[in-house]
């Protein structure tokens, strides 16, 4: 038996579609004792997405971004958040978009990109999944200064920072952005660990 033998929806409501589309659904949900329960949920669709983190492995730095996300100040986040590059794929693939992200936030034309995982980020109300990258980078790669589409409302800092900045930036609360927190933990594992690690 699949999980979609164990759904029944009842009903869909559309509760909001201005920014994205946010729906309650009805649905009875085949316990694993099988009795048949009937719950409602709250999903938000705001399509999936992708991230990199651009690392250079000779001077062991990477390249993140600093902006305003409001559903994090609300939150009580009073600053800037510190992020990889990231974007919604709006019908491109998640190779196409993440290149066409990290070169409009960062000003870096990323030249290899390797896909590493995917990763539900918040799947009790969020419907996105997030497509992982990970890309060498030198200062050769820089075409522009970056900085984000201001049409959109972005407007992005550049920062590169050393891996082991960057780990300690977790570590003191600088950095709380999870997918970013993840990229950096991969790296510091399998891209830029320290002469002789495991």
């Amino acid at each position: 038996m699949t999980v979609a033998d164990r759904i029944r929806v009842q009903n869909v409501e559309v509760l909001s579609n201005d920014w994205y589309v946010l729906k309650k659904t009805t649905f009875q949900f085949r316990r694993s004792d099988g009795i048949w329960q009937t719950m409602s949920r709250e999903t938000y669709d705001r399509g999936n997405g992708a991230t990199i983190l651009l690392y250079d492995p000779a001077q062991r730095t990477v390249i993140l971004t600093r902006q305003f996300r409001y559903p994090a100040f609300v939150n009580g986040h009073d600053d800037l958040l510190v992020e990889a590059p990231a974007g919604l794929l709006d019908h491109a693939t998640p190779e196409e978009r993440i290149r066409s992200e990290a070169e409009e936030e960062t000003g870096f034309r990323v030249r290899d990109v390797r896909k590493i995982f995917e990763s539900f980020m918040s799947p009790g109300s969020v419907t996105e999944k997030l497509h992982f990258f990970v890309g060498p980078y030198t200062q050769d790669d820089r075409v522009s200064d970056g900085g984000g589409n201001e049409a959109e409302g972005e407007d992005i800092e550049v920062l590169e920072v050393r891996i082991d900045a960057a780990l300690n930036m977790i570590e003191t609360g600088v950095i709380q952005d999870g997918k970013t927190i993840m990229l950096l933990q991969y790296a510091a594992l399998r891209l830029l660990a320290p002469a002789g690690a495991a």
